[in-house]
């Protein structure tokens, strides 16, 4: 039996073990399960996630408002102004045809900029509003990795905090890859950026570059009065794109105004008070320069992984010649505990891929499964009509020795295509000749970028043209394109056509 000195001895470490206990949790408590670099899609989205599975996450943005690129000058304000673009072209030359009669139609820039500019403000707040919600901390401030397990977070005032981490996922995006001879200034060169916040719709337009974000936003100035002219360096625009939805895609958009110059490379750009003169030559070296001027140039050649500042060398962290973090199929870099998702690791450069990546790494992390198929990303170019693809091009599937069936239906034969007067267009199924599997779908018509989800999911359960086929869609809908075109697949020929 111990004696009363003895108990107090006992009960005074019993007490210094629970202080130390105590201590220890609190020490624990400061460190984060998962911190996050960037708060674009992928990085806002992994963030949300990790802590709903229950993870103690932190998310550092160095620009002052979440959502990335994308949000604030990418994919939002984009396509705030093709919407309200549109509404002018279609005032201007459809609804006439429709019974409406507009006087003194007119373009007001500003105001079509305050729509966007709201646009963007209210889903960047909205997604704070999510952190709050889910307990995910926002850390305002440019990381630095100083370990795999410490992160240096600087602020706009110029102070510095270390943040104690498990984990780092980098979601940092990309930017604009610059052309050499091209000087962006934002004023007369521009970056997307500067093509979403042009103060008036300029007279003249040179787009760099036929891929998706040129010719929208090449769009975007043409239907509000601009004379836009794409260069590109290749023998067609958007080489990603079937070769059949391409050459009726280029005609469409060649219909609406746009001027195409194939096989020409900007040699050089300079900008005065007046414009920008360029010199132009051919892309494979023969034949004689040319030089054009415009009132403003949009470089728009592709974008580059982000990943300045962060010390990657320093850290172990490698990447390939192209500037890509190098990660293994759960996203680890070569460095443990370091991990990268989105645009700055290798495959298409897509918010809702960057968004699958963060959700399926952020799973690993939390001991679950997490999966991305990326045959099954789609892609689309949201001018007007839309173009939309999942899969693979009919010029792949030949390439790959693949026997394989194609079948094709027309929005001009689509009943309510026709009732609403948007009946440019098709839908196009490859699928395998033997077990009539589908591998690849590309839509170019209205609202291309909703039906394409049907695609996706169909293919996403390795389902056959048949099964859409068979599947009952509602009267009249532009979803009924689909189905007759998994019908002309399936069976060789569709209802209406």
């Amino acid at each position: 039996m111990l004696s009363l000195a003895q108990r107090r001895v006992v009960g005074l470490g019993s007490h210094l073990s629970l202080a130390r206990g105590l201590a220890a949790v609190a020490a624990d408590q400061g460190v984060k399960d998962v911190v996050i670099i960037g708060g674009g899609p992928g990085g806002y989205v992994s963030a949300i996630k990790a802590a709903q599975l229950g993870l103690k996450v932190a998310c550092v943005e160095g620009r002052g408002a979440l959502g990335g690129t994308c949000l604030n000058v990418g994919c939002i304000p984009s396509k705030a102004l093709l919407q309200s673009s549109h509404m002018y072209a279609e005032a201007k030359h459809a609804f006439k045809k429709h019974g409406v009669l507009v006087d003194g139609l007119a373009v007001d820039v500003a105001a079509m900029q305050q729509q966007k500019a709201a646009a963007v403000d209210g889903l960047t707040k909205g997604i704070e509003g999510l952190f709050k919600k889910n307990k995910v901390e926002y850390i305002r401030g440019w990381a630095k990795i100083k370990s795999a397990t410490e992160v240096e977070v600087s602020t706009s005032s110029g102070s510095t905090t270390m943040v104690s981490t498990k984990n780092v996922i980098i979601a940092t995006g990309s930017e604009v890859t610059p052309l050499p001879g091209v000087p962006v200034d934002e004023r007369r060169i521009v970056s997307s950026t500067g093509a979403l916040s042009l103060e008036q719709v300029p007279g003249s337009m040179v787009v760099i570059g036929g891929g998706y974000i040129g010719l929208e936003l090449g769009s975007v100035w043409a239907r509000l009065g601009a004379e836009v002219t794409v260069v590109e360096f290749l023998d067609h625009i958007v080489p990603t794109m079937d070769g059949e939805v391409r050459r009726a895609f280029q005609r469409s958009l060649q219909k609406q105004g746009l001027k195409f110059k194939l096989s020409t490379k900007v040699a050089s750009a300079e900008a005065d008070g007046a414009g920008v003169r360029l010199e132009l030559q051919p892309s494979k070296g023969n034949g004689d320069s040319e030089t054009m001027t415009a009132d403003v140039v949009l470089v728009s050649t592709g974008r580059r992984p982000f990943t300045k500042g962060l010390n990657l060398e320093g850290v172990g962290v490698s990447t390939d010649p192209r500037g890509s973090i190098v990660v293994d199929e759960h996203f680890q870099t070569t460095t443990p505990g370091i991990y990268a998702i989105g645009d700055v690791i290798p495959g298409p450069m897509l918010a809702h891929k960057a968004e699958e990546d963060g959700v399926a790494c952020v799973e690993l992390l939390a001991g679950r499964s997490g999966h991305v198929n990326y045959n099954t990303v789609p892609s689309i170019v949201y001018t007007w009509p839309e173009v939309a693809s999942v899969g693979k091009t009919e010029e792949q599937v030949k390439a790959e020795g693949i026997n394989y069936k194609v079948g094709k239906f027309a929005f001009m034969a689509n009943s309510r295509a026709r009732s609403v007067d948007d009946t440019e267009g098709l839908v196009k199924f490859i699928s395998d000749a033997a077990s009539d599997k589908i591998l690849g779908a590309h839509i170019m018509g209205p609202n291309a970028g909703e039906l394409i989800a049907e695609c996706v999911l169909a293919m996403e359960y390795g389902a056959s043209t048949e099964d859409i086929a068979r599947t009952c869609h509602g009267h009249p809908t532009l979803s009924e394109a689909v189905k007759e075109a998994a019908i002309a697949t399936a069976f060789g020929k569709a209802i209406h056509s």
